[in-house]
């Protein structure tokens, strides 16, 4: 299966002296969709957590393969998931998805 969608990405920056967040800039890509599957985890909690197991192999730019280590989440079906692995095989980076992103976004103006 095909993939279209935006990558964001978490660079550090300072924002005031001594105080570093991560600002998040999204770069869409082409790619492909190698896995594809969900799981629901009822473990401890009141609510189960949703998280997939999908792989996504994108052709990597020059920014891409430089800052693979600053990859924070991807849109996919129509949600944000967190990378939890990011495996690089030159030209592409394979990137393992995992739950739901509940961290920054980018700032909408």
């Amino acid at each position: 299966m095909r993939f279209y969608g935006k990558v964001g990405y978490g660079i550090a920056t300072e924002t005031a002296p001594g105080v570093w967040n991560d600002v998040i800039t999204e770069i869409s890509y082409f790619g492909d969709v190698i896995r594809n599957s969900r799981q629901l985890q009822d473990a401890q909690s009141i609510n189960p957590e949703l998280s997939v197991s999908v792989s996504i192999s994108i052709v990597a730019d020059a920014f891409a393969s430089e800052n693979f280590f600053a990859i924070r989440y991807v849109e996919y079906a129509g949600a944000l998931w967190t990378v939890s692995n990011v495996e690089p095989q030159r030209p592409r980076l394979l990137l393992r998805l995992g739950g739901v992103y509940n961290g920054p976004k980018v700032a909408t103006p």
